[in-house]
């Protein structure tokens, strides 16, 4: 059986072995479970718990009113809920105080699913977008999924900061490029060359980095040194850097590919071809940041801090080429940061996370009273569970 599965089990177990473990896990909301069937639970259990909490018998177990009113508050919101799960959760329960622990499995999934579920979103609108030669769709879901990871660091009470990976990242699988993407950046290397002022149309906010086509993208590295230097740029003087640069001599371009490009039609708008050749790169790099987050989220193993910065640090190169496309379109600048007392979790907040994944090994020792439909020969009963101090937490990364 998959641990989170059994993590879901065996928190919901508690908390109907033992009510008051709903204060130690109190950082958890009903949305952060996967099956439906155990989010309405959890929801019975927070709405039963609001009204009254139960009170248990002379002997010290748990009324059986506790199980049965909470399968009958949760099918209001879910169906095939029957009167045997419960015990079937109770059962799956090793130590209700363990109940922190659980919690914090089923929260750190709940991040994954989270973070994995916008970056799918992000990657389908890229492609979308990328037929479609729009960028907004796209920046759009961008700021979404930023703003879900800034939520999560928040929750789990850390910064919402970038961090690089350990080691090389890995490459993300490219985008599918269309023909009409490599005829624009042609058609802007032309006009480029046969129009003297068209340089400075573009050169503030389009860099070789942008072209699909990386040889097309050397090329225009060579046209931005002649513009850079003041120099004039024609057929002879973009050949003469070419060759400058050795891409003839490496086999990085040949006479062909020079003479095809140089050759072509000048006529149109180097600031409109820009453009476009901008949009897409913007598409692109979107796609490939959906990408490398997905496969952050899909691996178990990676902890929820390292998930959102390495998430974060990905997000890093779309911030940069959407900035040079504002520029080149003339918008405002995106809106300032937060002030950093903003973005800082509040203490109440890392308290709450800290609890999440802290060992608490001062809290009650004995089991919970069972059920009383359920009560086992020999079965200890237990003291509510309390969370410790805040300057006793031990927080692990």
């Amino acid at each position: 059986m998959d641990a989170l599965l059994k993590g879901e089990q065996a928190l919901l177990g508690a908390v109907l072995l033992d009510p008051a473990q709903l204060d130690t896990v109190a950082w958890l909301t009903p949305a952060d479970f996967y099956r439906p069937a155990h989010r309405a639970l959890f929801a019975a259990h927070r709405t039963l718990s609001n009204d009254q909490r139960p009170v248990r018998e002379a002997d010290g177990t748990v009324p059986l009113s506790w199980v049965t009113d909470t399968v009958s508050e949760a099918s209001r919101q879910v169906r095939g809920l029957n009167a045997s799960y419960p015990f079937t959760l109770i059962a799956a329960c090793p130590r209700p105080q363990n109940a922190p622990v659980y919690g914090r499995m089923v929260l750190e999934g709940s991040f994954h699913r989270t973070v994995l579920e916008h970056a799918v979103r992000l990657e389908h609108v890229a492609r979308i977008d990328a037929e479609q030669h729009q960028v907004e769709g796209v920046l759009h879901h961008a700021d979404a999924l930023t703003g879900v990871l800034g939520d999560l660091a928040r929750r789990w009470g850390t910064e919402p900061r970038p961090v690089p990976p350990p080691g090389p990242g890995a490459n993300a699988a490219p985008s599918p490029v269309g023909l009409e993407e490599t005829e624009d950046e042609r058609f802007l290397l032309a006009v480029l060359v046969h129009q003297p002022e068209a340089m400075a149309e573009v050169y503030d906010w389009l860099r070789p980095g942008d072209f699909v086509d990386a040889d097309h993208g050397q090329v225009y590295r060579c046209l931005g040194s002649l513009h850079h230097r003041g120099e004039p740029i024609d057929e002879v003087t973009a050949l003469w850097e070419v060759q400058r640069r050795g891409l003839l001599a490496d086999g990085t371009l040949s006479r062909e590919q020079v003479d095809g490009l140089f050759g072509g039609p000048g006529a149109g708008s180097a600031e409109w071809l820009g453009d476009q050749v901008i949009r897409s790169s913007v598409v692109r790099t979107a796609a490939g940041a959906a990408t490398t987050i997905k496969t952050l989220a899909e691996a178990e193993a990676m902890a929820p801090g390292r998930l959102i910065g390495q998430a974060l640090y990905a997000l890093g190169p779309l911030d940069e080429v959407r900035a040079r496309w504002r520029t080149a379109n003339q918008l405002p600048s995106a809106a300032p940061e937060k002030d950093a007392a903003e973005v800082r979790p509040d203490p109440a907040a890392r308290v709450r996370a800290a609890l999440s994944r802290s060992p608490q090994p001062q809290l009650a020792a004995r089991a919970a009273p069972p059920v009383a439909a359920l009560s086992r020969s020999g079965a200890a009963t237990t003291s509510p569970a309390r969370p410790l101090p805040a300057h006793r937490l031990r927080s692990t990364p």
